[in-house]
């Protein structure tokens, strides 16, 4: 299992052992995975090393490895091309192990052969004749960072939704392995793409660079904060503004069958050659499962043992008093102001944000379901019904979805639920707001934009909305950036007129939206998709996570019904399985643990469900002994609960 943290080189006496070139970089043990920094984000762009060595033995012996690394496609030029973007698909095998084996031998090959280029990016994908669900492969990988989850929405009921339709032809020629692309789970990074600056049209080129319609599964998935001009809170401060990756390993959930497949990327204009990716991916590969588990997902009733609401009842109700106030003044432009609430939750164990996410596909077959982990972050989770926009060539779908109500007991009950949210002028009145915005912003870019229905009650498990469909045709391609940028944030999340309800937020919320209700999706080449990350949540490393939900504020709103709403909203995650189904253990290397057993008197494989201050005290005592083993290195080591300093 990989021990979660974050080192920071602090002082090297032998720089000889240990050259990088302001990467982000892990260093890898068979029981650990420790993550290490430049000081500065902006500068984790390439690495020229692959060893990182301490005296003799050292503080880990002999079991460190490889220092493994992956470039930041921000940091080049995007207006140099990729030498070359290929996919290769190999032989159909029957079983996840079998594709292991088949891209193993791959890789050899590779390794004997070469390319040329300079700088490419090269898929290699193996059908898989059974079906298994990407969800449950990526929950075998365990605690592999960083790792992506995107499942597009679809009823399983009538079929229908935004996968891509696929013509996968095989290294002997037969392409009729054709089949609907269902969810996508990856580990590792090809290649990430991150910023603390907003997101701009220079990254989305950057993207676009190592993007082909030649490869329509080369993909980057990611996410966009929700107010990239907010100052970042601790608990996001590893997605920086933005952060989209490239899988290394990605599996692939078809309808009928399945995919496993490798990338590799490379630039020597960003110090990432050939054949540091070529290590970087094998590292990466060393680590993964072949065996796939049923995973569980219903839920379970796993106690919290906390609840705490930021803003709570009284200052929300002050909030939206004011939000009110503001819009019934004659001289204010603003219309509607969403406002915003994170829960935080506590648990006794530790929650696993993967099977807490399988339980949300239960929830909500008709959503889009995300996860998004940084290497040294967070997971964020979430199961949202809204799509930003969809776009094939030229082809561009967007929805209005405002207004809520719980679903009723009884079909009668529901009906006159449905009938109360289509007459009410108020909920008319937001869900208008949000319509008619998007159609303006889909018409500054496209030829002819059609809406229909024009307004409707979509349903949900436990809720429903009002809901239009707007679709339209892009003038040229380049416009989906345009749309993104505009689009974003949208009134149903933030409000009317946009900057207004935004500075608005700035000033009334007390914390960090992060990437909740912020673009989460993917870029492909002649495709893109993007949900909003709503009903969602921050999955921290230690038995915890902070839950979003929004209402939307506009003439006729009440507090108290909007609280509800917002109890309403996360009814959902607070009622699922929020256990992790792995014991997470930090097995100690073996030239450590007798320092540790003597420390604590402990065996040196312990439960990380200790409490804070024992742990605390654990490792502070561990690591006074661990100082005595002669380190050449100062190394600072970040842990949930406290500093720690290994010194010489």
């Amino acid at each position: 299992m990989g021990l979660a943290g974050e080192i920071f080189i602090e002082q090297v006496e032998e720089k000889k052992n240990l050259e990088t070139n302001n990467a982000s970089v892990f260093i890898l043990f068979p029981s650990h995975s420790f993550h290490l920094f430049p000081p500065s984000v902006s500068q984790r762009n390439s690495i020229l090393s692959v060893f990182f060595l301490i005296y003799g033995k050292g503080m880990f012996g002999n079991e460190a490895r490889r220092v493994v690394a992956w470039m930041n496609g921000c940091e080049g030029d995007p207006k140099l091309p990729i030498g070359s973007i290929e996919t290769r698909t190999l032989t159909v095998v029957p079983s996840p192990s079998k594709a292991m084996e088949r891209l193993s031998v791959a890789i050899r090959e590779l390794k004997c052969s070469p390319p040329p280029l300079t700088s490419g990016i090269l898929r290699l994908q193996v059908p898989i004749e059974e079906q298994i669900e990407a969800i449950e492969w990526l929950h075998a990988q365990h605690d592999n960072l960083p790792r992506c989850f995107f499942s597009g929405r679809r009823s399983r009921a009538n079929g229908n939704g935004s996968n891509l339709l696929m013509d996968i032809g095989n290294e002997n020629g037969d392409t009729s392995f054709t089949n609907n692309l269902v969810g996508v789970a990856g580990v590792g990074s090809a290649v990430f793409f991150q910023q603390l600056r907003p997101f701009s049209y220079h990254d989305w080129r950057s993207i676009k660079r190592f993007l082909s319609s030649e490869c329509p599964l080369i993909r980057a998935y990611g996410a966009i904060r929700f107010d990239a001009t907010a100052n970042i809170s601790p608990e996001w401060k590893a997605f920086a503004s933005f952060y989209f990756m490239v899988p290394q390993v990605e599996f692939d959930e078809l309808e009928g069958s399945s995919m496993l497949a490798i990338t590799i990327a490379w630039d020597n204009a960003l110090s990432w050659t050939w054949d540091e990716a070529i290590h970087s991916l094998e590292t990466t590969m060393q680590q993964i499962a072949s065996v796939v588990v049923k995973l569980k997902k219903e839920a379970s009733g796993e106690s919290i043992l906390s609840k705490t609401h930021v803003p709570n009842k009284t200052h929300w109700d002050l909030a939206v008093k004011k939000a009110l106030q503001e819009i019934n003044t004659s001289s204010s432009e603003l219309v509607k102001v969403v406002l915003a609430r994170s829960s935080r939750i506590l648990t006794a164990t530790n929650i696993d944000p993967i099977a807490w996410l399988a339980s949300l596909q239960v929830e909500g077959e008709d959503a889009y379901q995300f996860c998004l982990q940084p290497p040294n972050g967070p997971a964020f989770v979430g199961n949202t019904p809204e799509r930003l926009f969809h776009r094939k060539w030229l082809s561009i779908s967007s929805e209005a979805l405002a207004a809520t109500r719980a679903r009723g007991e009884s079909r009668a009950l529901d009906l006159q639920i449905k009938h109360d949210l289509l007459s009410s002028p108020k909920d008319h009145l937001e869900f208008t707001v949000v319509r008619e915005n998007i159609q303006n912003k889909l018409e500054s870019v496209c030829d002819r934009v059609v809406v229909e229905p024009k307004k409707t009650v979509r349903k949900l498990p436990r809720i429903q909305h009002l809901y239009a469909q707007l679709t339209g045709n892009l003038r040229r391609e380049d416009d989906e950036f345009e749309i993104l940028s505009s689009l974003h944030p949208t009134p149903a999340v933030c409000g009317l007129p946009k900057e207004a309800a935004r500075l608005f937020i700035s000033e009334t919320e007390m914390f960090d939206r992060g990437m909740y209700a912020g673009p989460v999706g993917w870029f492909g080449g002649g495709e893109s998709e993007f949900a909003v990350g709503i009903r969602s949540a921050l999955v921290e490393m230690d038995s915890g996570a902070l839950i979003y939900a929004g209402a939307g504020i506009v003439e006729g709103s009440n507090p108290s019904s909007e609280w509800d709403e917002l109890e309403l909203k996360t009814s959902q995650p607070c009622s699922l399985d929020l256990r992790a189904s792995i014991q997470y253990d930090v097995c100690l290397l073996s030239d450590c643990g007798s320092a540790f057993d003597s420390a604590c008197s402990a065996p040196s494989c312990f439960n990380r469900r200790f409490l804070g201050n024992q742990k605390l005290r654990i490792w502070k005592s561990f690591i006074n002994r661990v100082s005595d083993l002669g380190k050449k290195y100062m190394i600072q080591y970040v842990w949930r609960f406290g500093f720690f300093l290994f010194i010489n």
